[in-house]
C-alpha cells in the first residue's frame, strides 16, 4: 500500500512532560486525513514532527518516501505547510504574490506569470488577482495562501487549522480549495477545530487525546462506533442538570454536552432503546416537549469518543 505519510511510535516531550505518546499514522497517497483533538492534545506537535520543524524523541516518520528526521531536506522539498496565518505580502496584488514566490522557486519571469495565471484561475481568484491583498477578505487570503503553498507542486501538504477565525462562508471557500488539491492528487493532512470541516472533507479521521490516538476511521465508521443514533429531547422548561445526569448515569446512559439547557442528547443503539429512555424520563416527571432520533453529528461523535459511555442499559 503506497503511503505518503507513515509514522510509527512518534514521541515528544517538553520539560519532562510527554505530549505525544507513541502515535502511529498512515496516510495513503491522494487522501485527506483529518487530525482532531481538544486543545493541547498534541496535534500541532505531530504536524511539526512530520514536517521536520522539530525532531521526535522517539519513533520513525516517513514522509513522501523520506525519513523526516534523517532526510529532512528531502522531505522539505516534497511538502508544504500552511498554518493559521497567511504568509503573504499585503502590499502586493494576489498575482504579484504568486509570481514573486514562483520566482523564488526558480521559475523564469515568463514561467512565473503563466503559472500564477493558471493557479489563480483554478483556485477561483481570477476576479481579485489584481487587487492588493490588504483588501482581501479572510477567506480570500487563506485561499491565496494555500495556493502559494502548492507552487512547488508538493506531494504532501499540511494544513494546520487553516480556517480558524473565518466565518462559515469563508470556510466553505477554503473547503473548495482543499477539494481542488485532492483532485490534483495531493495528499493532505488537516488539523481543524471545526468537526463539520473534517466531516465534509476527510477520507479518514484520527482523534488524538492527551498525546495518544483514541479512535480512527472514516466519518461513517466513527459515527457508527458511537451507538449509531442520537436521541434529541427538547424539554418544556429547564430541569436541574445534576438530577438529569444522575438519572441517566444510574441507567448507564451518557448525556452529551450541549449549549442549550433545554436540549438533551443521548447516544442510543436502536429505536427500542430510544423508546425505553423516553419512558424512563416520563416516569421521572421530566417535561418532554418533543424528541427526534437521528444520525449523530461529528460533534456528538467527538464528545462520545473522548468520554465513552458505560454499556447502555435501561430498565
Amino acid at each position: 500500500m503506497p503511503y505518503a505519510i507513515e509514522a510509527s511510535g512518534l514521541r515528544k516531550s517538553y520539560n519532562g512532560i510527554e505530549v505525544v505518546k507513541g502515535v502511529d499514522l498512515q496516510v495513503k497517497k491522494g487522501e485527506l486525513l483529518a487530525l482532531l483533538g481538544p486543545n493541547g492534545a498534541g496535534k500541532t506537535t505531530i504536524v511539526n514532527m512530520l514536517s521536520t520543524l522539530i525532531k521526535p524523541d522517539g519513533g520513525v516518520a516517513v514522509v513522501a518516501g523520506y525519513d523526516a528526521a534523517m532526510q529532512a531536506n528531502d522531505v522539505r522539498q516534497n511538502i508544504s505547510l500552511t498554518g493559521q496565518f497567511a504568509a503573504l505580502d499585503e502590499g502586493l496584488t494576489g498575482h504579484q504574490n504568486i509570481v514573486m514566490i514562483a520566482r523564488l522557486y526558480g521559475y523564469s519571469a515568463k514561467e512565473a506569470r503563466i503559472l500564477a495565471d493558471e493557479l489563480i484561475e483554478s483556485f477561483g481568484l481570477s476576479d481579485a488577482k489584481d487587487r492588493i491583498v490588504q483588501t482581501y477578505s479572510g477567506g480570500m487570503r487563506r485561499r491565496l495562501d494555500i495556493l502559494a503553498s502548492v507552487i512547488n507542486q508538493p506531494e504532501v501538504i499540511f494544513l494546520d487549522e487553516p480556517t480558524t477565525g473565518l466565518d462559515l462562508q469563508s470556510r466553505m471557500q477554503v473547503w473548495e480549495v482543499v477539494r481542488t488539491l485532492l483532485k490534483r492528487g495531493t495528499t493532505v493532512l488537516l488539523t481543524t477545530q471545526y468537526l463539520e470541516e473534517a466531516d465534509q472533507l476527510a477520507d479518514r479521521i484520527v482523534i488524538i487525546d492527551k498525546g495518544t490516538v483514541v479512535a480512527e476511521g472514516t466519518p461513517i465508521q466513527l459515527k457508527a462506533s458511537t451507538g449509531g443514533k442520537t436521541l434529541s429531547i427538547q424539554l418544556l422548561y429547564q430541569v436541574n442538570a445534576i438530577d438529569i445526569e444522575r438519572l441517566l448515569v444510574s441507567h448507564h446512559l451518557t448525556l452529551l454536552q450541549d449549549t442549550d439547557p433545554l436540549l438533551l442528547k443521548i447516544p442510543v443503539t436502536e429505536a427500542r432503546r430510544a423508546n425505553q429512555i423516553i419512558q424512563l424520563l416520563l416516569d421521572n416527571d421530566m417535561p418532554i416537549a418533543h424528541f427526534t432520533l437521528s444520525d449523530p453529528s461529528m460533534d456528538e461523535v467527538f464528545l462520545a469518543l473522548l468520554h465513552p459511555p458505560n454499556k447502555e442499559a435501561v430498565s
